[in-house]
């Protein structure tokens, strides 16, 4: 006689996991030889579970990752030079935590778009801010922003963010306002929050695609010095996949 209203209790006071899995319980004739103690815990863990994945959904929308991908759908049999025990020490996000940096670079369609998705789907299941930006796109809405009245209020979100992504860096040169919007973006995260930036050219090459030798400088020394690098080698995945559907 009960059930209905401590059902309409649970979700009232906005408890659907413990409400799911009071009907789970309910249904499964094994769990009567359950105690009360045992009943509450396995009802606690429901609603810790469901929480939990409400929060990743809620990081991943933020996120507004490029690709849809994960640690489990990573190929390290694919000849590119990924070093797996270094990725799966950075998948446990201890490098996030410690408050550095993360450079991937390689060729077109090697895949590093999607490393860093992967990297950035697990720190969103562990509870990590997470924001994803194209390189264009970012200065683009950066300088629209400067326009409209709201470039500080953006810049201060971009600081928040514990794993900033940057894809697509280079090939083309910044120009001044791009550099000072980088500098900024730098500046503020400097041992707040780590970035991962992904680009096809060397890092030799990112002090000239800066110009300003000085803000160069600047901005590499905060970004470099502490980061972790994946240089990837070989064909383009895609040329691979592309051959594998026409054979």
């Amino acid at each position: 006689m009960l059930n209905h209203p401590t059902l309409d209790l649970m979700q009232s006071l906005g408890l659907d996991g413990m409400a799911k899995g009071f009907k789970d319980l309910q249904n499964d004739p094994e769990s009567q030889a359950l105690d009360h103690q045992e009943w509450l815990g396995l009802l606690l863990h429901y609603e810790a579970t469901a929480r939990q994945q409400k929060r990743f959904e809620r990081r991943l929308r933020t996120a507004r990752l490029r690709q849809s991908a994960c640690l489990e759908d990573i190929d390290y049999r694919a000849s590119r030079g990924l070093d797996r025990s270094l990725f799966q020490k950075l998948a446990t996000n201890d490098w996030i935590r410690d408050r550095r940096n993360l450079l991937i670079i390689g060729p077109c369609g090697i895949g590093k778009s999607y490393l860093a998705c992967a990297l950035g789907n697990k720190a969103c299941r562990d509870d990590v801010s997470v924001a994803y930006h194209r390189a264009p796109r970012l200065f683009a809405a950066l300088a629209l922003a400067r326009g409209d009245g709201r470039y500080a209020r953006v810049l201060r979100s971009i600081a928040k963010i514990k794993l900033l992504i940057i894809d697509d860096w280079g090939p083309d040169p910044l120009n001044a306002e791009q550099r000072r919007d980088l500098l900024e973006i730098v500046e503020d995260r400097y041992d707040v929050g780590s970035t991962l930036i992904t680009s096809q050219l060397p890092l030799d090459t990112w002090h000239d695609i800066i110009g300003d030798p000085t803000i160069a400088d600047a901005i590499l020394d905060r970004i470099v010095h502490n980061a972790h690098r994946i240089e990837l080698k070989g064909e383009s995945l895609r040329k691979d996949r592309c051959q594998d559907t026409n054979t």
